[in-house]
């Protein structure tokens, strides 16, 4: 660690060292009471993690390096920094594909990439040698020497062919969106389950898109000592590839009995939540709609807020109170996207099924997208197939339209005339929160059941829980004890029956 105590260091200076972003640089330079970093949220410090890595690695080349390794495009670490964006517009407007294209530029960007161009090409299907036409990859080649882009990003799944036949048309790295969005969630899991989850989504992808050299790294096939294995056994053995694709089908089978284990664990976590009676809130959406700053706005937890896709994976769960003093628990949610990879829906199931295990469901859009009923489709779409396989119904949701002091109010108008039943919120400015609450509290009170109980003087834990779970309605003291009109949650009335009159 450099001492810049003891160097008379200007911050420009400082920049070019490995400690610039460090707090004893800070401490050194500006004191250490002045550092803002000594009292963080959990959350600014996820940020701030976040932020250096990025700001140290961008700029840094690795391509030239890792193409004269030896190893091909599968085994090489992904670091994207020159890209260029390539799309098939199949249907839609022109809007539309543009859309989807900022959508992958945002993508990229979250990776850790710079963009230099992007290009798109109207088909009826995606060309099935290459995705794009003979003479669009003449063109995309010439942008990639023009531009120095080391990287090309496909708006599509892309078969094995076609990654490999672009990658020799080009001459330079080729990825599609999926393995885009598995390198964005390996950047940023932090708990040992979301890790795994991520390592078995890659593994799935990864598994059909092996290389090797074929025969040229086979093993002899065994035999007699000192011989070549005889009749029948003379030939090219166990191939590389073959072995590659064994050793990821024995990692898969340990990940999943990991993974499997975690559930376990989650799911006594969750029983624990329903013995205890209190409402569970799921807030799902779509990717970067500010799920994760409107838990913020309705707890005041210190939740990891950032402007960047999938900035949550790991579920955080936050109890708060509600207006009416009732309390009630929050739980952020890994975000979805368009065409969401269904290696990462297989591989976060058990955190998706937080959804179906609460008792109401806030769907959290963001109003500033010039298209927001695409975004609805697209996590209406996921929480279906999660439904269909688990044969667990759907809870009832209310839709949170969010970002509306960025929003375009004809958008807005859009959504009234399209959605029956929404709240217009914004995280940023607190804009319809208390409305929020309010509607939140409405319909808690229809899952609840009003009873008047006479409890004991010497039962005060049961009267405190009825303050914790329910709303008092009127609470009047007599001879023997406490008398409570109250409106809790079903269980509990049913649980409480005996102090019943």
């Amino acid at each position: 660690m450099t001492d810049f105590s003891q160097h008379n260091f200007t911050e420009r200076d400082a920049a070019n060292s490995d400690d610039y972003y460090s707090d004893d640089y800070y401490d050194a330079v500006h004191g250490a009471n002045q550092n803002p970093r000594h009292d963080p949220t959990v959350g600014e410090l996820d940020l701030e993690a976040r932020s250096s890595l990025r700001r140290l690695t961008r700029g840094v080349s690795s391509y030239t390096d890792e193409q004269s390794d030896g190893y091909d495009v599968e085994y090489r670490k992904l670091r994207l920094e020159k890209v260029v964006l390539v799309g098939v517009w199949t249907e839609g407007t022109v809007a539309q594909i543009e859309a989807r294209l900022e959508e992958l530029a945002a993508l990229a960007e979250t990776a850790g990439s710079d963009i230099v161009d992007m290009l798109y090409q109207r088909r009826d299907k995606p060309d099935a040698g290459t995705y794009i036409g003979r003479g669009k990859v003449e063109e995309l080649k010439s942008i990639v020497a023009e531009t120095g882009a080391d990287t090309v990003i496909c708006d599509g799944e892309l078969s094995p062919g076609q990654m490999i036949a672009l990658e020799k048309a080009l001459d330079v790295k080729v990825i599609d969106r999926t393995m885009l969005i598995l390198d964005i969630f390996a950047q940023h899991a932090k708990s040992k389950e979301g890790k795994a989850q991520v390592a078995l989504a890659q593994m799935e992808y990864l598994i059909t898109r092996v290389r090797g050299w074929g025969g040229a790294l086979s093993r002899q096939a065994g035999g007699r000592a000192g011989s070549n294995g005889g009749v029948g056994l003379r030939g090219p053995g166990e191939t590389k590839i073959e072995a590659d694709r064994r050793r990821l089908r024995s990692e898969m089978a340990k990940l999943r009995k990991e993974i499997a284990g975690m559930k376990t664990s989650r799911d006594i976590k969750r029983e624990r939540r329903d013995q205890a009676a209190i409402p569970q809130v799921a807030i799902a959406g779509y990717t970067n709609a500010g799920k994760s700053s409107l838990i913020n706005a309705l707890t005041g937890a210190g939740v990891l807020v950032e402007d960047a896709l999938f900035a949550t994976l790991d579920p955080t769960t936050r109890r708060a109170s509600l207006a009416d003093g009732r309390t009630v628990v929050f739980s952020d949610t890994v975000g979805f996207v368009r065409h969401l990879p269904t290696q990462l829906v297989e591989a976060f199931r058990s955190t998706l099924e937080e959804v179906l295990a609460a008792d109401v469901v806030l769907h959290v859009v963001d109003g500033s997208d010039p298209f927001p009923l695409e975004q609805i489709q697209a996590v209406n779409k996921v929480i279906n197939e999660i439904v269909e396989e688990t044969g667990r119904p759907a809870p009832p949701e209310i839709m949170v339209v969010n970002k509306i002091d960025k929003a375009d109010p004809l958008v807005l108008a859009e959504l009234r005339a399209a959605i029956d039943d929404v709240v217009f919120v914004s995280a940023h400015t607190g804009e319809g929160i208390k409305e929020l609450e309010a509607r939140l509290e409405v319909f808690l009170n229809t899952l609840d059941k009003q009873v008047t109980l006479h409890v004991p003087f010497d039962r005060g834990d049961v009267v405190a829980r009825l303050h914790e779970l329910g709303t008092v309605l009127d609470e009047q003291y007599d001879e023997q004890g406490t008398r409570v009109e109250v409106r809790v949650p079903a269980a509990v009335a049913n649980e409480l029956a005996s102090f019943e009159v």
